[in-house]
């Protein structure tokens, strides 16, 4: 089915503003301080559960130091913590020529809980997610929004330092910014133009260059500013999902959706699209944000054939994830991905296999999903979900096939309780 029009609005707008994100992010991801609280380690997963053992380090590919934001493992220095209790300071703002419309605290509920249990739920319990708002009314700022300048610029621009420093100034009274993970900053949804019309919303994360408060450098910061509506009709139950997807960010996620849009990995991953019904993250992330153990992750580095299980990703425990690494930068990754947990359109189980590029920057395309039914139109009827790619995983019988690095995935077969067979061959 061709897109619906607000379908394509909000991609061509999205994909329009990337290339400005995408500078905005790599000026950003610099190495700083992880988190606004003093003392914590800047390691982001690395330091929190990621998991290691000698049999995984083929599989811990590294991108060069050119690229900034990269899909490599374990993630750089300079994000926010991605397991255990995170602390999010969430502030609502307004202006003199943008003044909040009702309750601050209708603003915060638009994303809250729906963001956290978003978190619980993909994280299996192991992110303790804690949006707090210390200042529960709109916080003015002393400038009108236009005097700002607010543009999605490269480095952290001006207008941003301004703003970020008169957020401190208004909230340091009452907030002691050492007690907080990461800042979430939900702009009036009448700040700038409507959502369907451009995305203003960005996460700076790692910046090395943010105004300090209490002593803490404001490092990791997103800022959410029209709704995220995307015309489809479901905002009361989608459009918290921006917020996840910035703060993605903040943990050091990259973005995945290219100047084409959504093409290259679909619905399968909330950092390619994050409007529409609700997705999950791909298990290579659960991987980088140390949301899996050695046992679930499995490195197909050695020669031969050999076989693997995979439980679907949606659900605790098992096994998740296959690495088949090609060099120091690059691998294919097997998950099995069902319609379960944060999972709301998979119309076609099965293994999702991908490419991962480390050496391969934010919003220029470091992961491909590949499509074991190109140019089928895919299965989902979802509003505002990439539909090529909703039928991309291999079934059982299915085989995927690199000649060239002499590597032949085969999906072998399926039990009763829904758990995969792959069989990985190198020669």
């Amino acid at each position: 089915m061709p897109p619906q029009p607000p379908r394509r609005r909000i991609r061509k707008r999205r994909a329009a503003a990337l290339t400005s994100v995408a500078v905005l992010t790599f000026a950003a991801s610099t190495a700083g301080a992880a988190h606004l609280t003093t003392g914590a380690s800047a390691n982001g997963a690395d330091a929190y559960g990621l998991a290691r053992s000698p049999a995984l380090i083929p599989c811990m590919i590294s991108g060069p130091t050119t690229v900034q934001m990269t899909e490599g493992v374990p993630t750089a220095h300079g994000y926010a913590r991605s397991t255990g209790t995170v602390h999010a300071l969430t502030v609502m703002i307004d202006f003199s020529d943008a003044q909040g419309q009702g309750d601050a605290l209708d603003r915060f509920h638009e994303f809250f809980p729906q963001t956290q249990n978003w978190f619980r739920t993909a994280s299996y319990g192991r992110l303790d997610y804690r949006p707090e708002t210390p200042i529960p009314r709109w916080l003015r700022m002393p400038k009108p929004f236009k005097a700002y300048g607010i543009e999605r610029g490269a480095p952290f621009d001006p207008g941003y330092r301004k703003l970020v420093q008169d957020i401190v100034a208004a909230a340091d009274p009452t907030v002691d910014f050492r007690d907080y993970d990461l800042l979430n900053v939900l702009m009036t949804p009448n700040a700038g133009p409507s959502a369907l019309d451009t995305v203003l919303s960005v996460t700076f994360a790692g910046n090395a260059e943010a105004p300090v408060a209490d002593g803490v450098p404001v490092s990791n910061a997103s800022f959410v500013y029209s709704r995220q509506d995307d015309g489809s009709g479901t905002y009361d139950s989608t459009g918290y999902r921006v917020l996840p997807h910035e703060n993605g960010h903040v943990f050091g996620l990259p973005d995945l959706y290219t100047q084409e849009g959504g093409g290259a990995v679909g619905h399968w991953d909330i950092m390619s699209e994050d409007w529409g019904a609700n997705n999950d993250l791909l298990g290579w992330h659960k991987w980088k944000l140390g949301w899996l153990d050695a046992h679930q992750v499995s490195c197909a580095s050695g020669h031969g054939s050999a076989e693997y299980t995979l439980t679907p990703l949606e659900r605790p425990g098992g096994p998740k994830l296959v690495f088949v690494p090609l060099d120091d930068h690059t691998g294919y990754a097997l998950e099995l991905r069902t319609h379960e947990g944060n999972d709301e359109t998979v119309c076609r189980p099965g293994v999702l296999i991908y490419k991962v590029d480390a050496g391969v920057d934010t919003g220029r395309g470091p992961i491909t999903v590949y499509d074991a039914r190109r140019d089928s139109g895919g299965c989902t009827r979802s509003p505002n979900v990439q539909a090529e790619l909703s039928d991309a995983p291999f079934a059982p019988g299915e085989t995927f096939k690199d000649p060239k690095a002499r590597i032949r995935i085969d999906v072998a077969a399926a039990d009763l309780d829904g758990n995969y067979r792959v069989r990985v061959t190198r020669q």
